[in-house]
């Protein structure tokens, strides 16, 4: 069978590109072994973790309710209620993703997908029948999966990844991270508001380590003095399962070793990409340490042959990232005028307490590149919703170019972290330099008022602080 278009994958990289292709009016057949159409980030992955990150939001505010003269007696939680209502979410999006296939018409082949080469698919359905298609252009969209320690395999009960701790029906009374970037960070934050015993460890000098020193510094602060243990600079070895949990040794920067046993540990050290099995032994795709190389418009060295999402070499791994990516390549495929990305627009978005929200250069990055660096900070203890909210932790940074000040990059750690960054975002993209950003009204009394100030304190006249 012949398409304009097949695309293997369906996560939010992949049934994006099925929407934008079939706003063009391509033929397009999209290929997924699961299931369910979404991928990781809908089932096991961004979407669910960000639900249960809302009902730990919502315990935090009824435990600490008194603080703001509503009394409330004996609150109860009830976990696996919260896991239920994260099932429900992540199910009406699922079927939401069905809809949006069958309202573009896109033709959804259920099956393992492989590359043969010029042009042609060969699809496995579960029951082992295999057929080949072919089209035009082809799309691999086919993501990524938790990286596991050496010699370590995940298990329902004790060791867990993003997947197993997802389905857990209780609070575990105590929690291993062993990683600190977005993912490990996220679920220490909840499981903190939700009473676990949590330690983070990580094997860097600093947590969050993506982000701006003075970002990772603030969020190594704030989570220790809500009673999170954080360990950098720390390495663990003799896991061990146990009747009661888990028992490792943590050896620490300056030597000491010390053994510590949890109930649970979950391993949070990164993603590596899908791209085994996949066929592309059988095209020119080059690939670097199991990434695929592309250029702006997504397009590979094989003709005709496009990558997408968590796969592709040199853009974060984030499923807003992978969602662009595809509508630039389905846009590059229709013949249209389409904008090549530029990984240094693309945010970065942790949805902990407080959040983080950030792009581009970081000051030390910016530095590093040559540029007579400018910075402008401004703090939330200085913004009157932020003390309205009880939530006064963090600040806004802005990293500018002295001379033209264009802005390089802004940095954001505080409350909703992660939707105030969307001004830096399109001020960035449109190009704004930090004098237009002064003089753009902020609503008052609002968080990204903040944002606002952050960037009359590039030239020291920040109105609050």
């Amino acid at each position: 069978m012949s398409y304009d278009l097949i695309i293997i994958g369906s996560g939010p990289a992949g049934y994006p590109a099925a929407v934008r292709a079939g706003q063009y009016g391509l033929k397009t057949a999209i290929i997924e072994k699961r299931p369910k159409l979404g991928g990781t980030c809908l089932h096991v992955g961004c979407v669910p973790t960000k639900a249960l990150l809302h009902s730990a939001e919502v315990w935090n505010h009824f435990r600490h309710a008194a603080d703001l003269g509503v009394i409330v007696e004996n609150p109860k939680l009830n976990y696996s209620k919260m896991v239920d209502i994260k099932n429900d979410v992540v199910d009406k999006n699922a079927k939401g993703v069905d809809y949006l296939m069958k309202k573009n018409k896109a033709e959804v082949i259920k099956g393992y997908g492989r590359l043969l080469g010029k042009g042609k698919v060969e699809v496995t359905a579960d029951d082992g029948g295999k057929k080949t298609l072919e089209a035009k252009a082809i799309i691999v969209a086919t993501g990524s999966e938790a990286r596991m320690l050496p010699g370590l395999e995940p298990d329902s009960e004790k060791i867990l990844t993003n997947i197993e701790i997802l389905n857990l029906r209780e609070v575990p009374k105590s929690l291993a991270v062993v990683g600190a970037g977005a993912v490990g960070m996220e679920f220490a934050s909840m499981f903190n508001r939700f009473g676990t015993e949590v330690a983070v460890f990580e094997m860097l000098p600093a947590v969050v380590a993506k982000e701006d020193e003075e970002v990772s510094k603030e969020m190594l602060r704030v989570f220790k003095k809500q009673g999170i243990r954080v360990e950098v600079g720390c390495k663990l070895s003799g896991i061990a399962r146990t009747k009661k949990g888990v028992k490792f040794e943590a050896e620490h920067a300056n030597g000491k070793k010390e053994t510590l046993e949890y109930d649970k540990l979950l391993v949070a050290v990164g993603r590596k990409p899908n791209t085994e099995n996949i066929g592309f032994e059988n095209t020119r795709v080059e690939l670097d340490r199991g990434f695929v190389k592309v250029n702006g418009y997504m397009e590979t060295a094989e003709p005709g042959l496009y990558a997408v999402g968590d796969i592709i070499a040199g853009y974060p791994q984030l499923a807003h990232a992978g969602t662009m990516e595809a509508v630039v390549a389905v846009g590059r495929i229709a013949g249209k005028a389409v904008t090549p990305i530029r990984a240094d627009r693309i945010p970065n978005a942790t949805y902990t307490e407080p959040g983080i929200g950030s792009v581009g250069l970081t000051e030390a990055e910016a530095r590093s590149k040559g540029y007579s660096v400018k910075v402008g900070k401004f703090p939330f203890m200085a913004n009157s919703k932020a003390k309205i909210m009880g939530q006064s932790d963090g600040f806004v940074k802005v990293v500018s170019d002295a001379k033209y000040g264009e802005i390089l990059g802004v940095h954001i750690i505080g409350p909703l972290a992660y939707e105030l960054i969307a001004e830096a975002v399109t001020a960035m993209e449109a190009e704004a330099t930090v004098d237009t950003m002064m003089s753009v009204i902020h609503a008052h009394p609002t968080l990204y008022e903040a944002v606002g100030e952050a960037f009359h304190a590039v030239h020291g006249m920040p109105i609050n602080a």
